[in-house]
């Protein structure tokens, strides 16, 4: 176990199984794979397709792979993972895995959630065209759903706290017709059992500021590279893009979609610490191409070493708020489709886990 004062957890993707709804919208047996799969080089030197090596093509109904996610994110110093949760209006999506976790209490690993209450769609954004399903939000879906957080995931005794809260993030906070009002009435019912909660929202769709914290959220999680805009904004683009078809869009604007990892990482490590409480994020790689056929973006040229730079430079320069809000969040453990992974792959193998343990340990 590598100990030190700061808790590093890892965005979780939950999706590596079939289910139902899956196999109506992609296709019988569909998982990420098959877009991991699929992908081709798309540029000079374009690293894809991203194929897996010690865990392989894993099947999360498997608890021996669970098993092992823990034992490898434990290994290289990740403290939990943190599970992305997809509730829409009582039906929820891609639960199995964290269920069989609750259900047989293995592994014995720190977790918590993130409501990713995005409406899912065929562009895989989150946008409102061709919709498979949505987020409806209602005073009475606020209580039923905290109700069903408190009962089966929030009362484990592995879920990750804060001064004995539960931590709780919202993806996407501005989707909420009234953030403070589902706030209020989430502490409400959490109070009637004795319980108070600690409540993060995401930094995502370029949406930073404290001004976003006002309607009652403890703190904010830095989301890169979806502060991409600001980056763009200040003209420290490698390359404009190969194929005038492939853009990607950041609320009505247009930008270049392959950055460099570089520069964009030297950017991030240049930044001040907001006057808000914000924990930081890093994200080793990205590149969403497997996903996307022409508006893909991609974060050209990661290597380990530039990674353990910038994640280096977070753990040494982050002052925990208190003894136990003392996150740091990596972006992501299993983001396969999206280039975005700490699992070892066929190119790096286990060098960015390497750098991991060495920025956790202060090498």
């Amino acid at each position: 176990m590598i100990m030190n004062n700061k808790r590093t957890i890892a965005f979780y993707l939950p999706q590596y199984h079939p289910f139902k709804e899956n196999d109506e919208w992609w296709g019988k047996g569909f998982t990420e794979w098959r877009n991991v799969t699929k992908c081709k080089p798309r540029y000079w030197r374009h690293y894809q397709p991203h194929l897996p090596a010690d865990l392989g093509f894993y099947d999360l109904r498997i608890p021996e792979v669970r098993q092992a996610q823990a034992d490898m994110a434990r290994e290289y110093g990740i403290y939990g993972f943190c599970y992305y949760h997809y509730w829409f209006n009582g039906h929820l999506l891609m639960e199995r895995p964290l269920n069989e976790v609750l259900q047989s209490k293995e592994p014995d690993f720190p977790f918590m959630i993130c409501w990713a209450n995005e409406n899912w769609t065929r562009a895989w954004d989150g946008g409102e065209k061709k919709i498979l399903i949505s987020q409806n939000y209602s005073e009475e879906d606020d209580r039923q759903h905290i109700l069903y957080l408190l009962e089966n995931i929030f009362c484990d005794p592995r879920y990750i706290r804060v001064d004995g809260k539960p931590v709780f993030a919202i993806y996407r906070s501005s989707a909420f017709p009234n953030m403070k009002r589902s706030i209020d009435i989430w502490r409400e019912e959490a109070r009637k059992k004795g319980i108070e909660l600690y409540l993060c929202r995401v930094e995502s769709f370029n949406e930073v500021g404290e001004g976003y914290l006002q309607d009652g959220f403890d703190a904010a999680i830095e989301f890169p590279p979806h502060n991409i805009k600001d980056y763009v904004a200040n003209k420290l683009l490698l390359r404009r893009v190969l194929n005038k078809v492939s853009r990607v869009v950041f609320k009505r604007n247009l930008f270049p979609n392959i950055i460099s990892y570089r520069k964009y990482s030297d950017y991030m490590c240049k930044q001040k610490s907001p006057d808000y409480k914000r924990y930081s994020t890093v994200t080793p790689m990205w590149d969403n191409a497997a996903r996307r056929k022409y508006t893909f973006f991609a974060l050209k040229g990661s290597t380990p070493s530039l990674y353990y730079k910038w994640l280096n430079h977070i753990m040494k320069s982050f002052r925990p708020y208190s003894k136990e809000e003392n996150f740091v969040f990596i972006n992501a453990w299993n983001e396969w489709a999206e280039g975005n992974h700490l699992e070892p792959d066929l190119k790096w193998g286990h060098e960015y886990l390497e750098m991991t343990k060495m920025a956790i340990k202060g090498k």
